[in-house]
């Protein structure tokens, strides 16, 4: 008998049904993958197997099998001898799920407490074990630190800890690794590996990355719109899917798209020896310090070029961005078409910014949640006395629209109504209606599908040929940055470690940290 079944699982919340007729199976020891894009009804589908849908409006049918044992409708009790027991859960978001209050120690060791019974001592124990099993020695000195204190890696190595402490059935991992780094990704899932693989336990895991499941899976369940549309072993969904969604999502993976260039185009952006420092407080017992976040950082991109910017969190790709548009203090030499920007008056420099635009990581936090689409494309507008009276500015914002891809229809509507791939077009609108010469793009497929992230870098590059614009492309994802950039830079601590073309970076890099990237990813 499978370990878990799920059979005619369907979930809505009050007539809206997000879920319909699903059915699927997971044996001890297996690896079953739960695919596809946002809104499909993964993550919902995940909290139902736990029962963690509650409220009036939430109307739940079907059966949930757990060791031939039924979850739907059961007492709470008994469900609390589930949760976290024997089947524990990794959510998406740690920082969300961690409880800021609390310390690591006290987080870790509460299922101990619980389920164990185990003492104040024993716990300890076992929670320093837990933070070696998943590489955090250095937490093992630090058990009262607080979730802010960490690096999202961290976080997300501490919440699999507490779903690991009492040794569990079903591990349900949802979304464990997208918002991380490619070298801490691989590390979480080599140990998700090993653990599964050591202790048999079997394994739920969501997730949107397909390279990921083609790695740690041995089914795969493909979801859209709340149905299972198509499910099979790894082999058979990479080699003959059947669905054309399943397709869709395959064909959706980063293939070579850079436009064809002018190795002689003329220079249109240097940077040289820039240096960004911050300086931590100074008391009475100490003095302040400098903390050098760049250090003597170069490069040259020519017009019409895409300048890939790659490196792990913490390495200074977005201190670089905002560095080179002179948003933060900086010393060293900024060059814009033949100008040096640094000693610019205020005045010249925020007309020189209409040229200079750039797109932000979360359009979510960077489109202004008070204001209509409208007004967001037309601050820029107003503030270079661009369009002679509302009529002109209005044909303006209507045509950056359809140029993203967006209906001008939607101009009155605000940041909250849309996906995250429409906020996303939405934010490369407000950058592009200033008609720019260079937009810097701080990871702007980080947070998406991989479908959307495709329509985004498609809209890019058809962007990038109607208007020559000059880009530099700031990620994390490699196999993004293969596809788009001419050039790449790879960024470690604030330095550049190695810097040329695309095809020789990646076919023969140089630099140790380079080649541990490429093999991360």
């Amino acid at each position: 008998m499978p370990l878990l079944t799920v059979h005619n699982l369907s979930i809505a919340f009050a007539d809206n049904i997000v879920v319909d007729n699903v059915s699927f199976s997971v044996d001890k020891g297996e690896v079953v993958a739960l695919i596809g894009e946002s809104g499909s009804g993964k993550s919902v589908t995940a909290l139902s197997v736990l029962q963690l849908l509650s409220g009036s409006n939430v109307k739940l049918s079907g059966s949930i099998m757990f060791d031939q044992q039924e979850l739907m409708h059961t007492s709470a009790r008994f469900l609390q001898t589930i949760r976290g027991n024997r089947i524990a859960m990794i959510f998406q978001e740690p920082m969300t799920s961690l409880n800021p209050l609390h310390t690591i120690e006290r987080q870790i060791s509460e299922t101990l407490f619980y389920h164990k019974k185990l003492s104040k001592k024993a716990a300890r124990a076992r929670v320093i074990e837990l933070l070696k099993l998943v590489q955090l020695d250095s937490m093992c000195q630090r058990l009262g630190a607080y979730p802010h204190e960490l690096s999202g890696g961290q976080r997300q190595r501490v919440m699999i800890a507490m779903a690991l402490a009492c040794e569990p059935d079903l591990l349900i991992a949802d979304e464990p690794t997208t918002a991380l780094d490619v070298t801490v990704q691989s590390g979480v899932l080599d140990l998700l590996q090993d653990i599964q693989k050591r202790t048999n336990m079997a394994m739920l895991f969501i997730t949107h990355n397909l390279p990921i499941v083609h790695k740690i899976a041995h089914r795969v369940c493909v979801m859209q719109h709340g149905h299972i549309v198509e499910q099979g072993t790894v082999k058979q969904i990479f080699s003959s899917a059947t669905h054309p969604y399943t397709k869709l999502l395959l064909n959706s993976q980063p293939s070579v798209k850079r436009i064809p260039i002018s190795k002689n185009a003329a220079e249109i952006f240097a940077v040289d020896g820039l240096n960004v420092e911050v300086t931590t407080e100074k008391t009475f017992f100490s003095r302040k310090k400098y903390i050098s976040i760049l250090n003597k950082v170069s490069f040259t991109v020519q017009e019409g070029h895409t300048l890939g910017i790659v490196g792990e969190s913490g390495s200074g790709k977005s201190t670089l961005a905002l560095a080179a548009l002179k948003l933060i203090r900086s010393t060293g030499k900024i060059v814009f078409s033949g100008t040096s920007i640094n000693a610019l008056p205020t005045d010249e420099l925020r007309r020189l910014r209409q040229k200079l635009q750039i797109v932000f990581q979360d359009p979510f936090a960077s489109l202004n949640p008070r204001m209509s689409v409208a007004d967001i494309l037309s601050e820029g507008l107003k503030a270079h006395n661009i369009g002679a009276n509302d009529a002109e500015k209005t044909k303006l914002i209507n045509q950056a629209l359809k140029e993203v891809g967006l209906d001008p229809k939607i101009s009155q509507r605000y940041p909250h109504e849309f996906s995250g791939g429409q906020r996303q077009r939405i934010a490369i609108a407000r950058a592009l209606i200033l008609n720019p010469s260079l937009v810097i793009l701080d990871e702007p497929t980080s947070a998406l599908d991989v479908s959307v992230q495709a329509q985004i870098i498609d809209l890019l590059i058809q962007l990038q040929l109607k208007h020559q614009l000059t880009l530099l492309f700031i990620s994390h994802d490699l196999r993004i940055v293969r596809a788009i950039s001419h050039h790449v830079i790879v960024m470690k601590d604030g330095k550049i470690v190695e810097h040329g073309e695309t095809e020789d970076i990646f076919a023969h890099p140089q630099s140790e940290y380079t080649k541990m990237l490429i093999a991360a990813a």
